[in-house]
């Protein structure tokens, strides 16, 4: 019971100092301030590594190049967004009436 509540308490601690440093560190914040956080994180991430592999003394593969701005996807996505939503109730028209000529095709 006791080592139950230890394990959930130690991973609400984890859980919540992530969210926090997330936080922290600009990434809930705007789309642009998400850009720029992630910019940053690209840039100290290749001498961290060649950090670890010094001390540990292995090779990691290269890491492949991703050319991602979560701006351009978030605009992206609420582009999809909205014009599926405006094209909705013309779909649902085109539909009905397929379904309408169908039936009276089998009424015949």
């Amino acid at each position: 019971e006791c080592a139950k509540l230890l394990r959930l308490a130690t991973k609400v601690t984890i859980a919540g100092g992530a969210l926090y440093v997330a936080y922290d560190s600009g990434l809930l914040g705007g789309s642009e301030q998400g850009s720029e956080v992630l910019g940053k994180a690209k840039a100290a991430f290749p001498p961290a590594v060649d950090e670890w592999v010094k001390y540990f003394g292995f090779e990691l593969p290269a890491f492949p190049k991703i050319g991602f701005a979560p701006v351009e996807a978030w605009n992206s996505g609420v582009h999809s967004s909205i014009s599926a939503l405006s094209s909705g109730p013309t779909a649902v028209g085109d539909y009905t009436n397929q379904g309408l000529q169908y039936l009276k095709d089998l009424a015949k």
